[in-house]
């Protein structure tokens, strides 16, 4: 009873302000993953106040006036979720993220201005219902993509001018971009601080990129384009010879860049490459509801399922190639390239891909630091002197999930959170529910007005 009236006084005081104008916040009784660390805390005190934890233990003193959310000592609480690669531009994403534990996304490309000049502020204030929003601004050496094209040094130099004051994070770079447009990009990226993501570019290659600084390569797969050698003279689908993976593992870890482990996204792929009725399949699971229906009729265009061979054997290699980049230390980091990819349903792909990685044999720790922990050491990175998140540490961004049961013993007690954090903002599962509701009703009405 404690819980409820705790979080329902907490709950109004969340929708008539943001976490600033809210009193200090105190978990008591909660088991903490802190990923600072292997393991849990158990029976903690974690108090937020201004946005920030102000301190975990046992003897934290609870100031007068603050809300309390009891765990009852059966509860947990481990750091928000990030997905480092979405394509959602929309609140109704953002509130889909949320429910799902996810407080931190980097939006990978083609966000709208109205999304970075009006809804990224808002949601990092903590006004509305929201993650962490990170923007890349994407840029390319041709229009095949629907990317920004620069054709020479001097655009790609103004293009990070232009990305800088519209107020993106990260310049992502793409498959065509020219070796001379690269270099004047790695050079202007440093003077102006945005640092360089993305594919590895077919006329430079992952390994020069990676030399070059690159602080984040978008996909696992991207290294079976520009640095594994593979025989495809008779399966254009061929997977590399294992031999190769100790060498890659080395020079990744070698250059400290972040690597994506999008295994789920790539077994999305997989499953329905040369299979039109998969997508179908995708569009009849539960979580299709809270997907706009622009994007579910974008899956149904899309033409993975038009192509010819099997993925498989790819697959199966990356998910070997990920567990060696664990096993090496490699810092990876989740991501899912939703809603982009049939299949990917903002937020809840997060979780499939967390359960695709303890497929591939990382430990539950390790995969919930690439979810939690190495998105914060990544953003560390790129921005020093930034409110750090990705730990239940003093000082963090107080981005917080609270489940019923050990997320270290089964990764499914973060599906269905009991209440979420956001910043500082407490969202409870009343909220939370309430939240999916209200986008499933307005996506219906779109998609069939009364």
């Amino acid at each position: 009873m404690r819980f409820a009236i705790a979080t329902l006084a907490l709950s109004l005081a969340a929708l008539c302000g943001t976490a600033q104008a809210a009193p200090p916040i105190a978990f008591v009784h909660v088991n903490v993953v802190p990923l600072a660390v292997d393991g849990v805390l158990l029976d903690q005190t974690v108090l937020v106040d201004a946005g920030r934890i102000q301190a975990v233990g046992k003897a934290v003193t609870i100031p007068a006036g603050a809300t309390v959310i009891d765990g009852q000592g059966t509860a947990y609480l481990c750091p928000g979720l990030a997905d480092m690669h979405t394509h959602s531009d929309t609140r109704a994403d953002m509130a889909v993220y949320l429910t799902n534990g996810v407080t931190s996304v980097l939006n990978m490309g083609e966000a709208s201005n109205a999304f970075v000049g009006r809804t990224k502020p808002a949601a990092n204030r903590t006004e509305i219902a929201s993650p962490h929003i990170y923007t890349a601004f994407r840029i390319d050496g041709s229009a095949r993509y629907g990317s920004f094209v620069v054709t020479t040094p001097d655009e790609a130099r103004w293009a990070v001018r232009l990305a800088k004051t519209n107020g993106h994070d990260f310049m992502k770079v793409y498959n065509d971009l020219s070796p001379d447009a690269f270099d004047a990009l790695v050079d202007e990226t440093r003077l102006q601080g945005l640092p360089i993501v993305g594919h590895g570019i077919t006329r430079v290659g992952l390994r020069r990129q990676l030399a070059a600084g690159q602080l984040m390569v978008a996909h696992a797969e991207e290294f079976l384009y520009t640095v594994f050698d593979t025989d495809t003279s008779k399966d254009a689908n061929a997977a590399p010879d294992d031999a190769q993976i100790p060498a890659v593992v080395d020079l990744v870890k070698r250059s400290r860049a972040f690597v994506t482990a999008d295994l789920a996204t790539y077994a999305a792929i997989a499953r329905q490459w040369g299979k039109p009725a998969v997508v179908d399949t995708f569009l009849r699971a539960p979580e299709s509801r809270y997907v706009s229906p622009q994007d579910r009729i974008s899956w149904k265009l899309e033409d993975y399922s038009s192509r010819a061979g099997s993925l498989d054997d790819r697959l199966a290699f990356l998910s070997r190639f990920v567990k060696a980049m664990s096993d090496a230390g490699v810092p990876l980091i989740t991501g899912t390239d939703a809603p982009a990819i049939p299949g990917m349903a903002p937020g809840f792909s997060l979780h499939d891909d967390m359960d695709r990685l303890v497929a591939a044999g990382l430990s539950r720790q390790q995969v919930l630091v690439a979810a939690a922990r190495a998105p914060g050491e990544m953003m560390a990175r790129a921005f020093p002197g930034k409110v750090p998140f990705g730990t239940v540490t003093p000082g963090a961004r107080a981005d917080l999930v609270l489940s019923a049961a050990n997320p270290l013993d089964d990764l499914a007690a973060l599906r269905s959170p009991l209440g979420v954090m956001a910043g500082g903002r407490w969202f409870d599962q009343m909220q939370l529910q309430g939240l999916l509701r209200d986008v499933a009703r307005r996506y219906d009405e779109a998609a069939f007005p009364r």
